[in-house]
């Protein structure tokens, strides 16, 4: 397959069909290691980036008040492009989960 096929392909998908697609792309990138994990007793067992305590939806959050990736990235130093691209995929194929989380926590 060349590069323009898969690229047709590719634009064929549905959102989440491309935020899976992006999922396995990044963690074969990333050397298997899973990118979103949820992990109960932690952040209350919300999507949170691997290894981290930073949740998925606090990143969203950001995002929607403005923040770039490069702002974020510069806030949180220890995270990777990589990451970001873990988060925002997340977040394409789980928009209710996220979305549900934004609100619980600006109720909290």
């Amino acid at each position: 397959m060349t590069l323009a096929e898969l690229e047709t392909q590719l634009l064929a998908l549905t959102p989440a069909e491309k935020a899976s697609a992006i999922g396995i792309l990044t963690q074969n990138l990333s050397n298997g290691s899973p990118g979103i994990t949820k992990t109960p007793g932690v952040c209350g067992g919300e999507a949170c980036i691997a290894r981290t305590r930073i949740p998925v939806w606090l990143l969203v959050s950001f995002r929607r008040q403005g923040a770039t990736d490069a702002y974020i990235l510069e806030g949180y130093p220890h995270l990777t492009a990589a990451d970001l691209v873990n988060v925002w995929a997340y977040a394409d194929a789980h928009p209710e989960e996220i979305e549900e989380a934004i609100v619980k926590n600006r109720e909290a």
